[in-house]
C-alpha cells in the first residue's frame, strides 16, 4: 500500500502502459445490450514520427475513449497508418542517391520492394510514440493503407466507381510537380508571398494600327497564349472585342475576347489568356472554347509547340529570352515590383507547373450533392458550427477529383490498355483481359497502367473498408456497432481533403455516414503565436517534453537536417533563448493535462511549457494528497462497514457537494467538446477545493474529533479522492491508475484497472446548498485573516489570537479548522470587536480583528525614524521638483518619475502619521 515519497512519471508510465495492453483493455467491444462509441484515428505517415499536433490531436481522441469506455460503452479507437505515397517514395530514392543509386537503375519491381523494406524498419516509430502518450487504441485492429485487406477495397472502389461511370481518363489541368514529375494534390501545394515582377507587353493588333498592353508575371507562358480578355464592361476595350491581335514571337493570330474574370483594376485591364498553363485561363478557355497548347515538358522545359528558338530551355531561362526577344523588338511598354503568391510543392521546393496532362478522375458532382446534403439534414454536423459554411463552399464549388499520380509507391492503378490506347478497368488482370475480349480487344499483362492512386483515395475508405468492406457479411456485423462512428477529430486543412470525401464515399457504398460529428481542432503553435517551423527553431518533440532533454543534445536535434546556414543560425538562436538549460521531464500526463486545457473552439493553440510545468505541479499536488489520504487511512477504519456511525461535519457534506458539482461540469464539458473547460474543473475540484481546502480541515477533524466523527472524515477522504481518480483517468491515465490502485481497495471498489472502473455519473443526491453556504463562509474569514496578517506584516511563525464579531452560526463548528488554516493560536467569538489599534477585516460572515500585544514606546519610536527618514526624502524630491531648470531640461519620463515618488512617499508619511496619532 506504500506510495513512494515523489511522483515519477517514468516509472509509473513504462508499468502501466504495457500492462493495459497485454490485457486486452484496448479491444472493440460488441455487446449488443450496451451502446456504442468510436472514432477514426487520421492515419500518419507510416514512416513519419510524432509531432506536437499529433501529441495534441490524440490526446483529445484519448480523452474521450477512455471516458466513453469508462461509461459502459462498447469502444473502438481505430488505428491505422498511411503509405503517404510521395513522401515516403522521396525518403527512399534520396536513400539511393547517397548510396550511388536511382530508382529507374533498379526499376519498378526493386524499388517497391526496397519501400516496404524501409516501411518495415521504421513503420512502427510513430505508434511506439503514440504509446508513450497513453493512446488506447485497440492495436489488434491496426490497419495500414496499403495492407491486403485496404488493398482488395481500393481496387473494388475504383472498379465499381469505373462501371458506374463516375471514374474516367481524361486530359485536365493538374498541379505538376517538375521535379518529382508528378501530379500532385492541392493540399501539397504550399502558395507562398514572393517578390516577383510584373510586366507590361505589347500585342500589336491583326492590322497594324495600336497594340493592347497586357500585363503578366509569367512572360514565358505567352509562348502558349490562344487569346486577350478584356472585361465586357470595361469601355476601354469594348471596340476591340472579336478582333484579332498578333502574339509576338509566335507570330500567331489569337482574339480578343471578353470575359467577367478580368479584374479592370488590375495592370491595365487586359490579360493573356493560356488555358493549358493557368487554371483561371483554362476556365476561361472552357467557356470559350479556345484551343489549349502545353508548352512544357514534364521537367518544365519548353515543349515543341513553342517556336524553335526556345526549345529545350528551362522555363525560367526561357523567361530571360523571351524578355530579351521582347525588348529588342520594342513591345515591352514597361515592368515594375510585384509581389505574388508562388505555388510550391511541399516536397520538392519545386515552383508548381499547371499542366494539362491525361489523369484518371473522379466525377463529384452527385456525390457532393449527397455530402452537402447529409450535413444540411443533421447527419453529420461540424464543431465549431462555422466550418459548415466552409465544407459547404467547396462541396458547392467541387471540381472532378484528379486521382492519379505518377508514382511507383502505391496502389497501382487496376487498367490495362489494348493497342490502340483504350483502357479497360478490372480487379485482376484476367478480369480487364475479359473485358477487353468482350469489346473486340486485347490487353497484354505488362501494358498496365504505371500510375498509382492519390494517397486520399485509399484513406477515404478507412470508415468502411475497417470495418470488413467489401465483405458485405462483415461489414453488415461491425456497422450496427460502429457505423457511422461518433466523432472524427482532425484539423480544418484536411477538411476538403479527408473529411469530405470520407462522408460522400461512404455515403456512396454504404447509403451511411461516417461520422455523426466532425469536431475540428486548433492547430498547435509556440507560445507567441508562431507557426512551428524547424527553421525557426520553435518546434518541439513531445517526447522530449515527456522525457526531457539536454541543452547539446536539444541544440543538435533542432539543426540536424537544415541546408542553410541562415536556417541553422535562426534555429539555434531560438534554442538558446528559449531553453537555455534544454527542456525538463514533464511526463506525459502533464503533456496531456497541458493539451486538453488549452483545447479551447479557437482555431489556433498557443503551447506555452510554462503551462506544463503548472500540470506537472498539479500531478505532484494530486500525488501528495494520496499519500496524506493512504498515511491517515490505511489500516484504519474508513467506514466499509455501513452499519458504523457516522458524524458527517459540514466539511465533509460540502467537499462531496463539490465533488458532484465538478463531475456535473466535466461530463456536459465532454459532451461538448470542451475539453478545456472539463480539465478545468479538474484542475479547480482537485487543487482549489479537495487539497487546499478539504484535507486541510480533515487534518483538525482527524485531530480532534470522535470516533464516527473520524470515520467519517477517513471516509470522505477516500471515496472522494477515488472518485477523483476516476474524474481525471482520462485526462492524466497513468498517475490516475497508480493511485486508484492504493486507493480503491480503502474506498471498497474492485476492479484490475481504473479504466475500466465506472466514470461518476452525478444525480443530484450529495448537493448540500448549506453546506456550500458554511463553508464558503469559513473561506471568507480565513483569507481575510490571512490578509490581515500580510497587512501587519505578522512572521508565517507568529501566532496571534483571532476576534470575530457578528460570526455566522456555521463558524463556530469550523474555528479548529479556521485557526489551523490561518495559522493563528485560537478563535474568540465576540459580541463586539475590542477598541484596538488594529486593522479590521469586514465580510459577509463576520467582523475579524487580529490581537498583536505591541510596546507602544518602542513601536512610537520606530514610527518616528519612518517618519523622519521619509520626510526628508520628501523634502530633497520637493526641492527637485521645484527647480525649473531640471524640470525643463530633464528627459519628460525622468520627471513623471520623481513627480510620482513624490507622491508616494508623501502617502506612506500620511500612513505613518495617522500610526502615531492611533498611538497616541
Amino acid at each position: 500500500m506504500e506510495l513512494a515519497k515523489s511522483f515519477d512519471p517514468h516509472g509509473i508510465e513504462s508499468r502501466w502502459y504495457p500492462y493495459w495492453e497485454s490485457r486486452g483493455y484496448f479491444k472493440a467491444g460488441f455487446d449488443p445490450s450496451r451502446a456504442s462509441f468510436s472514432i477514426q484515428l487520421p492515419p500518419p505517415n507510416v514512416t513519419g514520427t510524432l509531432h506536437m499536433g499529433h501529441a495534441f490531436q490524440q490526446t483529445l481522441m484519448d480523452v474521450l475513449t477512455r471516458y466513453h469506455r469508462m461509461k459502459g460503452c462498447n469502444v473502438l479507437w481505430q488505428p491505422g497508418t498511411d503509405h503517404a505515397g510521395i513522401a515516403t517514395q522521396m525518403v527512399v530514392e534520396r536513400q539511393l542517391e547517397a548510396a550511388g543509386e536511382s530508382r529507374r537503375a533498379l526499376g519498378r519491381e526493386e524499388f517497391v520492394r526496397r519501400v516496404w523494406a524501409w516501411k518495415e524498419q521504421s513503420g512502427s516509430t510513430i505508434t511506439r510514440q503514440m504509446r508513450r502518450l497513453g493512446a488506447s487504441c485497440d492495436w489488434s485492429r491496426e490497419y495500414f493503407t496499403m495492407d491486403e485487406p485496404r488493398s482488395r477495397a481500393v481496387t473494388e472502389v475504383f472498379v465499381r466507381l469505373f462501371d458506374a461511370g463516375l471514374v474516367y481518363r481524361g486530359k485536365r489541368l493538374v498541379n505538376w510537380d517538375p521535379v518529382l514529375l508528378t501530379a500532385v494534390s492541392d493540399l501539397e501545394v504550399e502558395s507562398r508571398e514572393e517578390n516577383g515582377t510584373l510586366w507590361h507587353l505589347r500585342y500589336p493588333l491583326e492590322d497594324g494600327s495600336s497594340h493592347l498592353v497586357v500585363a503578366t508575371t509569367r512572360p514565358e507562358t505567352m509562348l502558349g497564349d490562344t487569346a486577350v480578355a478584356v472585361h465586357p464592361d470595361d469601355e476601354r476595350y469594348r471596340h476591340l472585342v472579336g478582333k484579332k491581335v498578333r502574339l509576338p514571337l509566335a507570330d500567331r493570330l489569337i482574339p480578343v475576347i471578353a470575359d467577367e474574370y478580368v479584374d479592370r483594376a488590375f495592370g491595365t485591364g487586359c490579360v493573356k489568356i493560356t488555358p493549358a498553363h493557368d487554371f483561371n485561363d483554362y476556365q476561361v478557355g472552357l467557356r470559350h472554347g479556345l484551343p489549349m497548347i502545353g508548352i512544357f515538358t514534364g521537367d518544365a522545359k519548353v515543349n515543341d509547340n513553342a517556336p524553335a528558338a526556345y526549345r529545350g530551355l528551362d522555363r525560367f531561362e526561357a523567361r530571360k529570352r523571351v524578355l530579351a526577344d521582347l525588348e529588342a523588338a520594342g513591345l515591352v511598354d514597361g515592368k515594375k515590383p510585384h509581389k505574388l503568391m508562388q505555388p510550391r510543392s511541399q516536397r520538392s521546393d519545386a515552383v508548381v507547373e499547371p499542366m494539362l496532362s491525361d489523369q484518371w478522375f473522379v466525377g463529384m458532382a452527385g456525390m457532393a450533392q449527397a455530402g452537402l446534403k447529409a450535413v444540411a439534414d443533421g447527419r453529420t454536423r461540424f464543431i465549431p458550427e462555422e466550418w459548415t459554411k466552409i465544407y459547404n463552399q467547396w462541396l458547392e464549388n467541387i471540381q472532378d477529383w484528379c486521382i492519379s499520380r505518377q508514382l511507383w509507391w502505391g496502389h497501382q492503378i487496376p487498367a490495362w490498355y489494348a493497342a490502340d490506347g483504350t483502357p479497360f478497368v478490372g480487379r485482376t488482370f484476367e478480369e480487364a483481359s475479359a473485358r477487353a475480349k468482350a469489346a473486340g480487344k486485347e490487353v497484354c499483362a505488362d501494358s498496365r497502367d504505371e500510375d498509382v492512386l492519390d494517397t486520399w483515395f485509399s484513406s477515404a475508405f478507412v470508415p468502411f473498408s475497417t470495418l470488413g468492406w467489401p465483405d458485405e457479411a462483415a461489414l453488415e456485423r461491425e456497422r450496427a456497432f460502429y457505423l457511422p462512428s461518433s466523432v472524427l477529430v482532425t484539423g480544418f486543412d484536411i477538411i476538403f481533403f479527408w473529411v469530405a470525401r470520407m462522408i460522400m464515399t461512404t455515403l456512396h457504398f454504404t447509403g451511411e455516414v461516417p461520422f455523426r460529428d466532425v469536431y475540428i481542432n486548433a492547430i498547435v503553435r509556440d507560445a507567441e503565436g508562431q507557426k512551428m517551423s524547424k527553421s525557426k527553431g520553435n518546434t518541439i518533440d513531445p517526447l522530449d517534453v515527456i522525457d526531457g532533454i539536454s541543452f547539446p543534445a536539444l541544440l543538435e536535434k533542432s539543426t540536424q537536417g537544415l541546408m542553410l546556414a541562415a536556417h541553422k543560425e535562426a534555429a539555434a538562436r531560438r534554442i538558446k533563448r528559449d531553453y537555455p538549460e534544454g527542456i525538463t521531464s514533464y511526463g506525459a500526463d502533464a503533456l496531456r493535462f497541458t493539451f486538453a486545457a488549452l483545447s479551447t473552439l479557437g482555431r489556433t493553440l498557443n503551447f506555452d511549457l510554462k503551462r506544463c510545468e503548472g500540470y506537472r505541479s498539479f500531478c505532484n499536488k494530486l500525488w501528495n494528497a494520496t499519500r496524506f489520504v493512504l498515511m491517515n487511512c490505511e489500516g484504519k477504519d474508513t467506514g466499509l462497514d455501513e452499519s458504523a456511525p457516522l458524524a458527517l461535519s459540514t466539511a465533509d457534506r460540502w467537499i462531496a457537494s463539490r465533488l458532484e458539482r465538478a463531475e456535473r461540469e466535466v461530463i456536459e464539458a465532454l459532451e461538448a467538446y470542451r475539453f478545456d473547460v472539463a480539465a478545468r474543473a479538474v484542475y479547480e475540484f482537485v487543487w482549489d477545493e479537495y487539497c487546499d481546502w478539504y484535507v486541510e480541515l480533515a487534518k483538525v477533524q482527524i485531530a480532534s474529533g470522535d470516533e464516527a466523527q473520524q470515520r467519517a472524515t477517513r471516509r470522505t477522504l477516500i471515496r472522494v479522492l477515488e472518485a477523483t481518480l476516476r474524474l481525471a483517468h482520462p485526462f492524466i491515465p497513468f498517475i490516475t491508475e497508480e493511485l486508484w490502485q492504493k486507493v480503491a481497495p480503502l474506498a471498497g471498489k474492485a476492479g484490475e484497472t481504473v479504466m475500466k472502473a465506472p466514470y461518476p455519473q452525478p444525480d443530484g443526491s450529495k448537493i448540500a446548498p448549506n453546506a456550500e453556504r458554511d463553508v464558503a463562509q469559513v473561506k471568507e474569514v480565513v483569507n481575510a485573516a490571512r490578509n490581515l496578517r500580510s497587512t501587519m506584516g505578522l512572521s508565517p511563525a507568529a501566532r496571534v489570537p483571532l476576534y470575530l464579531a457578528d460570526a455566522a452560526p456555521a463558524l463556530r463548528e469550523h474555528a479548529a479548522g479556521i485557526a489551523a488554516l490561518a495559522r493563528i493560536s485560537e478563535v474568540r467569538f465576540v459580541d463586539a470587536l475590542p477598541a484596538e489599534d488594529a486593522p479590521v477585516a469586514l465580510t459577509g460572515a463576520a467582523k475579524l480583528m487580529l490581537h498583536v500585544e505591541i510596546d507602544r514606546d518602542a513601536e512610537r519610536a520606530r514610527l518616528g525614524k519612518d517618519l523622519e527618514r521619509h520626510a526628508g526624502d520628501a523634502a530633497k524630491l520637493a526641492a527637485k521638483l521645484s527647480n525649473p531648470s531640471f524640470v525643463e531640461r530633464a528627459p519628460p519620463a525622468v520627471v513623471d518619475q520623481d513627480r510620482q515618488r513624490l507622491a508616494d512617499v508623501e502617502a506612506k508619511l500620511a500612513d505613518l502619521r495617522a500610526q502615531l496619532a492611533r498611538l497616541g
